[in-house]
C-alpha cells in the first residue's frame, strides 16, 4: 500500500515538473548534460579545452571539449571559428593548409603538424576566444542536432534529452546506419503498440503512446546492439574494442533506476569504472583523473562508432564548401 502510495506520489511530482518545465536543456540541465559526456570522453566531469592527443585511432590529433579530430575536420571546423574571433592572424595560422587538406581528405597523418598539440594546449588553457570556439562548433555540430532530434519526439525528461546529445558525441549525428538519427528511428519502429510506463511521460510513437522512460530503456539497449554490430563497413573493424564500451549506457540506465529523469543541481552517476559519481552543476571535476608516468591524464580510449554516412558525419565530415548548408538545416 506504501510502495503503491509513493508510486503515485511520484508520478505527480513528475507531472508538476513537466507542466512548468522548458522541454529544450537549459541552464543546469545543460550544463550536467555536457559534464556527464564529459566523463564518458575525458574520466572527469570538467571542460578540457586544453586536452590534445594522438590517440592512433585514425583520425590524427584529437583534441578540446568534444574531441575534435583533425582527421575528421570539426577540429579545422574549431579552429575556422576561432579565426573569425581573432582576425585570421592567431597561432594556428601557420598550419591552416596542412589542417584544410586533411580535414578535406580525412587523412590521420599529423606530419606538418609538430606544432599542433603545443598550440592547442596553450589556447586551450587561458584564451577566451578559443574556448568560445569550442563551445559554438560542439553546440552547432552535436548539441543542437540531437536536441532538434529530441524535439521532434517531444521528449520532456533532461535524461531522455541528454542522452540524445551524449550519443550524438559517440556515433555522430549523421544519415548514416549507425548514426544518431537511425539510431533513434531503430527505437522507434520496435514500438507496434502501446507501451506504459509510470513516468509520467507520454510520447506518440508511430501512432502509439509511449511512456518515455521506456522509449529511454529500448534507446539504450539498440545504443549497445549497435556498439556490438555497427552497420557500416567502416565501423565494424572497431567490433572488438567497442562491445565492451559501454559505459555510457550503464551510467544512463543507473539513473534511470534511481528515476533521475530531471536534473536539477547535481546528479548521481557512474564513472567509467562504474563507480558512482556526484556530478553538480557549475562545479568543477568530481572524480580524479588518472595520469600517466609523465603526469598527463590518461584519456580513456573512447568508443569511436561514427557514423560515416552523409551528409553530416561526426567522423568524417563533408566537404567545407557544404557546411554553412549543413549548419543551416540545424536551425531550419
Amino acid at each position: 500500500m506504501f510502495q503503491a502510495r509513493r508510486g503515485m506520489l511520484f508520478v505527480a511530482g513528475v507531472a508538476a515538473i513537466l507542466a512548468t518545465a522548458n522541454a529544450a536543456l537549459c541552464g543546469c540541465s545543460k550544463d550536467i548534460a555536457l559534464r556527464l559526456t564529459n566523463i564518458y570522453e575525458n574520466g572527469d566531469t570538467d571542460f578540457h579545452y586544453d586536452y590534445c592527443e594522438n590517440i592512433k585511432d585514425g583520425r590524427g590529433f584529437t583534441a578540446g571539449i568534444a574531441g575534435f579530430c583533425t582527421g575528421t575536420s570539426d577540429a579545422w571546423v574549431v579552429i575556422e571559428e576561432y579565426h573569425k574571433l581573432t582576425g585570421g592572424n592567431d597561432d594556428f595560422s601557420p598550419m591552416d593548409d596542412v589542417l584544410a587538406k586533411y580535414a578535406e581528405s580525412g587523412s590521420d597523418s599529423v606530419s606538418g603538424l609538430e606544432d599542433y598539440c603545443s598550440v592547442w594546449e596553450k589556447l586551450g588553457k587561458s584564451d577566451v576566444k578559443f574556448q568560445q570556439a569550442q563551445d559554438t562548433v560542439r553546440d552547432e555540430m552535436y548539441y543542437i542536432p540531437s536536441q532538434k532530434l529530441a524535439d521532434e519526439l517531444g521528449l520532456k525528461f533532461d535524461i531522455t534529452r541528454g542522452e540524445l546529445y551524449d550519443t550524438g558525441i559517440q556515433h555522430g549525428v549523421s544519415d548514416g546506419a549507425d548514426g544518431l538519427p537511425a539510431l533513434v528511428s531503430d527505437t522507434s519502429k520496435s514500438f507496434t503498440a502501446d507501451a506504459t510506463g509510470d513516468s509520467g511521460s507520454t510520447l506518440k510513437v508511430n501512432g502509439h503512446d509511449v511512456d518515455e522512460i521506456v522509449w529511454l530503456q529500448k534507446f539504450l539497449e539498440v545504443v549497445v546492439d549497435n556498439l556490438k554490430n555497427p552497420k557500416e563497413a567502416e565501423n565494424k573493424a572497431g567490433t572488438t574494442v567497442w562491445a565492451d564500451d559501454d559505459y555510457r549506457t550503464k551510467s544512463y540506465a543507473y539513473m534511470i533506476d534511481a528515476k533521475t529523469y530531471m536534473y536539477g543541481n547535481s546528479v548521481d552517476a557512474l564513472d567509467n569504472d562504474g563507480n558512482p559519481v556526484t556530478v553538480k552543476c557549475a562545479a568543477e571535476g568530481t572524480s580524479k583523473r588518472r595520469r600517466d608516468a609523465n603526469g598527463r591524464p590518461i584519456r580513456r580510449y573512447r568508443q569511436l562508432v561514427r557514423s560515416t554516412g552523409p551528409p553530416t558525419s561526426r567522423r568524417r565530415r563533408p566537404p567545407l564548401s557544404n557546411r554553412s548548408n549543413e549548419l543551416a538545416d540545424v536551425f531550419v
